[in-house]
């Protein structure tokens, strides 16, 4: 059993892109990140990816966009996460990915360099294949464009400081987040107007070959309440299945019941869990 360290992203989903789609929705976050570098490589100017193969058979896999955590897939062996840590020469500061093999892979980690493996966030993975009938909610969506930046970063940074902690990407990279999407390199916005206002947020991006994944979703708390985020994830996920995806992915904070209870109205069904593990 080897490691090796590929350069390119389209190396990399040659190589690994079997084993990743295998399950699809587990391995969203690398798909999504892979697809993204294949069509806009300029989005991360640092990117790393490593395959592990068992007599030609890729058995593990892992990307990092430095200096943000390492996301490892679900092994094929079990020994391959411990060969992965072997390979890795960079000094990561976490993982993430789905669980065990996040926990499995900080463990391994953490044991050889007597560091202290730290679960930041919870999170449960979601996708959705059909859609439920929601409730409308007042007022309808629309795209967002330049003319929106302001809000959308305000928003952003918003859902980056009740959300998200120090050192998570989706904080720190909200206005290149904003930036990429609203040029169409990577996803984009839409937003929920009630009275002509703008109410709510959802973005999406991260494709992988049959699905793609939605968030952040936020809307500010004095109008929290009144269906906005359902009746705006719900367009935005039905927008994206016509359009030829077979699937929608999204991460939820399993902290918050809220936001859970929310995609499962629509029809988002929970497929593992995953967390975001630091390392001390």
């Amino acid at each position: 059993m080897k490691a090796e360290t590929l350069d390119e992203a389209a190396a990399f989903l040659d190589r690994a892109g079997p084993m990743l789609l295998a399950d699809e929705a587990r391995h969203n976050l690398l798909l999504g990140i892979a697809g993204t570098l294949v069509a806009a490589p300029e989005r991360y100017e640092d990117k790393r990816f490593w395959v592990v193969s068992d007599g030609g058979e890729v058995v593990g896999a892992a990307v990092r966009t430095p200096p943000y955590n390492l996301i490892v897939a679900k092994p094929r062996d079990s020994e391959a996460l411990g060969v992965l840590a072997d390979a890795i020469e960079d000094e990561i500061p976490g993982v993430t990915g789905a669980r065990p093999e996040a926990d499995e892979f900080a463990r391994v980690w953490c044991g050889r360099r007597s560091l202290t493996p730290t679960v930041t966030r919870r999170m449960g993975v979601f996708a959705l294949e059909r859609m439920r009938a929601v409730p409308q909610a007042p007022g309808g969506p629309r795209p967002a464009t330049r003319e929106d930046e302001p809000l959308l970063l305000e928003w952003m940074d918003a859902f980056g400081r009740e959300a998200l902690e120090e050192g998570d990407p989706g904080r720190v990279e909200a206005r290149a987040a904003v930036e990429h999407r609203l040029d169409g390199a990577d996803g984009g916005f839409l937003l929920w107007e009630d009275g002509g206002e703008p109410v709510s947020l959802a973005a999406w991006g991260g494709p992988t070959p049959n699905g793609i994944r939605i968030g952040p979703v936020y809307t500010p708390p004095p109008l929290r309440g009144r269906g906005y985020a359902t009746a705006l994830v719900a367009e935005l996920s039905r927008m994206l299945l016509d359009s030829g995806r077979s699937f929608c992915f999204l991460f939820t904070d399993l902290a918050n019941p809220t936001s859970n209870a929310i995609y499962r109205r629509i029809g988002y069904v929970r497929v593992c869990d995953a967390a975001m593990i630091a390392f001390d």
